[in-house]
């Protein structure tokens, strides 16, 4: 009779168990169903095609500042200009060549 009743016990555990996997299943994949709903409507509308225009817009400005920051420079100061770039110059040769013989050893 013992014998019985635990048998009947552990099938009962088991079938907890099992229900609670599922629902921790179910749970996960209504999760990610809405995060993958909240994702796409980020994505879709109008709303995102402004955001992204907005995003272009700001670069393209930025870019037009930072060029014409760049020649105000140049046409000021030319003689530091090209000091600058001749250091950038040199640095870059003397890395190349210390990398060069280091991948020689």
């Amino acid at each position: 009779m013992s014998t019985r009743h635990d048998i009947e016990q552990g099938i009962e555990e088991l079938a907890d168990r099992a229900r609670r996997h599922a629902d921790d299943a179910s749970d996960a994949a209504r999760g990610w169903i809405a995060r993958g709903r909240r994702a796409a409507a980020r994505l879709d509308g109008q709303e995102y095609r402004r955001r992204l225009t907005r995003a272009a817009e700001d670069l393209a400005d930025e870019t037009s500042y930072r060029y014409r920051r760049l020649r105000r420079q140049v046409n000021r100061h030319p003689v530091a200009t090209a000091a600058i770039v001749a250091g950038t110059l040199g640095a870059f040769l003397l890395l190349q060549r210390v990398l060069r013989e280091r991948d020689g050893d």
